[in-house]
C-alpha cells in the first residue's frame, strides 16, 4: 500500500480539498479561521501550506464567521458548504450558537474547534474546562446536542473514519446539518502514514430518495377525499430544487399553496395560487385558507409554531395533516399522514397517482384583497421627512419599490422577519430568512455569506439597532474582501419587537426600549460613524424617498453600504397575523395582565392537535 506521511492537520485539509460536487467544485469551498493556541500551530500551518487549494478567510468573531458560512450554504441550497475553525475555549464556545442555528435550519457547516491535549501531559491548559467527575469532557462537548454529527479526533488515524462520516451527514438531504470535529491540539501536529488512496478526489452526490408507493397512494386518496386542501410549501421545496414542480402540481390539480419563512420565495408572489404566508406572521388570505382547510399538506416543512399559529390556525373540525419530507422525524409530526421522500420526486409520483384530479375553486378575491392591503400599509407616508418617523412597513415598501429581479432581502430577528414575511412580495429566489433560530446578530454576516455565494445578486440586509449592536464586526471583513451589500439599519432606540410583545402579554414596558431601562444616560449611538469607522459607506437617511434613492445608488459600490433610518417603534405591520402562544402569568399583576390572560385562554382553546 502506498502511503503519504502528513501531520493530521495537513491530512484533514488535503482530504477536504478534494471532496467534490457533481458540478466539479469543492464541496467545502474554504475555511473561516480565527487562530488561537488550540489551532494556530497545527491547523494554521496546514491551511497556510495548502494555500489556494483550500482558501482560508479571517473573520472577526467566531460566531459571525460561522453565520457567514451558514448563509452561504443556505443560499446554494446545501449543494456547497464552508468550514470554520477556532481555538479551544471561548473561541470554540463562541461557535456553539451558530452550530445550533445551523442544526435548527438543517444546514451543512463543518465546525473544527481545537480541543485539549489527547496525551494530557500539560493539563490543565489555558482555557481548559475541567469536569471533576469526567476526564473526557472538554468545552467542545457543548457542541454535542447542537450537531448532526459529533466526533473527537484523538488519534491521527481517526481522520480515516470521521471525515467520510462528516461529509456523508452534510450531503444527506434527510439528515443534513452541522458537523463538529473537535480536533485535539497535539494530534493536529502528529505525523501518520496515510494511504495515498485516501486523498483521491471523491464526488458527493445529493440523493433523491423515492417515496414508498404505498405512502403515495395513501396521500393521493386523502387528497381526493378532501374538499379544501391546501399546500404549505417549506424550505425543503427549495433545497430539493422543486420550485417549478410545486407550481406545476398546484396548477394541474388546482390546489392553493402558502409559503413558510424558509419556503418563501420558492415561487413568485404573483403566482395565482400563491396566497402568501401562513401563521403568526401570515397574510389574511393564507390564514383564511388554512383555517378552512380539511387537508393540510406540508412539503419540506418542520411545522414550526409560527407556521401553525401555535397549532391554533387549523380550525376545520375534520382537518387532516399530511407531510412530504425527507426526514421521517418531520414527516410523522402530530400524527401526520407521512410520505417520506424527496420533494421533487414525490410531487411527480403524487401527480401521476392523482391523474386528472382537480380541487374545488379557491377564493381569488381574498388574494387580491390582501395585495391591496399590502400596498396600503407599505405606501410612502404622506408627510415624509424630518419629524415624521416612518413605520417598518413603510421602510419595506421603499425597498420593494426599487427592488429588481436580482434583489434578495434578508433578515433574522426582531420586527423585520415577521414584517417581511407578511409584506414582502418576493420574486422567485429573492428572500432569505433565518427564522428557525431567529438569531440576533446573524444579519450582517449572513448578508456577506449570501453575496459570497451569489455575487450576481443585489443583497439587502434589514437589521434593527438591537441586532446591529449584537454583532456587526463582519462589516470590516466585507470591506477587506470587497464584498458589497446594502444594510438598511432601522433605529427605533431599543428592542421594539419584544416591547410590543411585552405589551400584548399584559406586561409593563420594561427593559426593552432605552427609555424603559435602568440607565443614567440615554445613549446617542452614531451608527453612521460606527459603520464608517470599519470602512463601510454609511449615511443617515431622512425620508422614505431618500431611502429609495440611496438603495439604488448603493448598487454601484464595491463595499457594504449602511443606510441608517430612524423609525417609529410603536406600530406593528397593521396587516395579517395570528395568535402566538407566549405564556401569560396566571397570577398577580394589574388589570392589563388579567385582560391578557383572558385573551390567552380564549386563543389557547383553539389549539388542536391532529388526530
Amino acid at each position: 500500500m502506498t502511503t503519504i506521511r502528513l501531520t493530521a492537520a495537513q491530512a484533514m485539509m488535503k482530504w477536504l480539498s478534494v471532496q467534490m460536487t457533481e458540478d466539479g467544485e469543492r464541496f467545502i469551498e474554504g475555511v473561516w479561521a480565527i487562530f488561537g493556541h488550540g489551532n494556530v500551530a497545527g491547523i494554521g500551518e496546514a491551511l497556510n501550506g495548502i494555500g489556494g487549494a483550500l482558501p482560508t478567510w479571517r473573520g472577526q468573531n467566531e460566531q459571525t464567521m460561522a453565520h457567514a458560512a451558514i448563509a452561504y450554504a443556505k443560499t446554494l441550497k446545501r449543494r456547497r458548504a464552508q468550514a470554520v475553525t477556532s481555538s479551544i475555549g471561548p473561541g470554540a464556545t463562541n461557535m456553539v450558537t451558530a452550530c445550533a442555528l445551523a442544526h435548527v435550519n438543517r444546514l451543512p457547516v463543518l465546525f473544527i474547534p481545537g480541543d485539549v491535549f489527547a496525551n494530557r501531559r500539560p493539563e490543565p491548559v489555558l482555557q481548559q474546562i475541567e469536569d471533576m467527575n469526567d476526564g473526557t469532557v472538554s468545552a467542545n462537548d457543548c457542541f454535542r446536542p447542537v450537531s448532526a454529527y459529533f466526533d473527537r479526533i484523538a488519534r491521527p488515524e481517526h481522520l480515516l473514519t470521521c471525515l467520510p462520516r462528516a461529509l456523508a451527514v452534510m450531503t444527506d438531504p434527510g439528515n443534513c446539518g452541522p458537523v463538529t470535529l473537535a480536533f485535539c491540539q497535539d494530534v493536529q501536529a502528529e505525523l501518520y502514514d496515510y494511504p495515498q488512496a485516501f486523498f483521491e478526489p471523491k464526488v458527493w452526490r445529493i440523493r433523491r430518495p423515492e417515496p414508498d408507493p404505498r405512502e403515495v397512494a395513501d396521500l393521493a386518496d386523502a387528497i381526493r377525499a378532501a374538499r379544501r386542501p391546501v399546500i404549505i410549501s417549506g424550505g425543503g421545496v427549495i433545497y430539493s430544487e422543486a420550485e417549478v414542480e410545486l407550481a406545476a402540481f398546484a396548477e394541474k390539480h388546482h390546489i392553493p399553496f402558502v409559503e413558510t419563512q424558509a419556503g418563501k420565495g420558492a415561487n413568485s408572489w404573483e403566482h395565482p395560487l400563491n396566497f402568501g404566508s401562513p401563521g403568526v406572521t401570515g397574510s389574511a388570505s393564507a390564514n383564511a385558507l388554512c383555517a378552512d382547510a380539511d387537508l393540510v399538506i406540508g412539503i419540506g416543512t418542520r411545522f414550526q409554531d409560527f407556521t401553525t399559529g401555535s397549532w391554533a390556525l387549523f380550525r376545520n373540525p375534520s382537518r387532516r395533516l399530511a407531510s412530504i419530507n425527507l426526514a421521517g422525524y418531520d414527516a410523522t409530526k402530530h400524527s401526520a399522514l407521512p410520505c417520506v421522500g424527496d420533494a421533487r420526486v414525490t410531487l411527480a409520483r403524487l401527480s401521476a397517482a392523482l391523474e386528472a384530479y382537480r380541487g374545488s375553486g379557491v377564493d381569488a378575491g381574498s388574494r387580491t384583497d390582501w395585495h391591496k392591503t399590502v400596498e396600503r400599509v407599505t405606501a410612502a407616508p404622506e408627510a415624509d421627512g424630518p419629524g415624521n418617523l416612518p413605520t417598518d412597513a413603510q421602510v419595506i415598501g421603499a425597498v420593494q419599490r426599487v427592488a429588481t429581479e436580482k434583489s434578495v432581502v434578508m433578515c433574522a430577528a426582531g420586527t423585520m422577519p415577521g414584517a417581511l414575511q407578511v409584506l414582502w412580495q418576493s420574486a422567485k429566489g429573492g428572500y432569505h430568512m433565518e427564522y428557525g433560530f431567529s438569531c440576533m446578530g446573524y444579519e450582517v454576516a449572513g448578508a456577506m455569506g449570501i453575496k459570497l455565494a451569489r455575487p450576481d445578486k443585489d443583497v439587502i440586509c434589514f437589521v434593527g439597532d438591537g441586532s446591529y449592536m449584537m454583532a456587526n464586526s463582519e462589516l470590516a471583513t466585507a470591506v477587506m474582501r470587497r464584498v458589497p451589500f446594502t444594510v438598511v439599519l432601522t433605529d427605533n432606540r431599543g428592542y421594539g419587537c419584544i416591547n410590543r410583545l411585552q405589551i400584548e402579554c399584559g406586561g409593563a414596558e420594561f427593559n426593552n426600549m432605552y427609555k424603559d431601562c435602568n440607565v443614567d444616560v440615554q445613549p446617542e449611538i452614531d451608527f453612521v460613524a460606527h459603520a464608517a469607522s470599519m470602512g463601510a459607506h454609511a449615511e443617515k437617511i431622512g425620508s422614505i424617498a431618500e431611502l429609495e434613492a440611496r438603495i439604488v445608488a448603493a448598487r454601484e459600490r464595491n463595499i457594504p453600504s449602511v443606510l441608517v433610518i430612524d423609525t417609529d417603534a410603536v406600530p406593528g405591520t397593521d396587516a395579517g397575523g395570528h395568535w402566538w402562544d407566549v405564556a401569560v402569568p396566571q397570577i398577580g399583576g394589574p388589570e392589563r395582565l388579567e385582560q391578557a390572560r383572558t385573551r390567552y385562554n380564549e386563543n389557547a382553546a383553539n389549539q388542536r392537535a391532529f388526530d
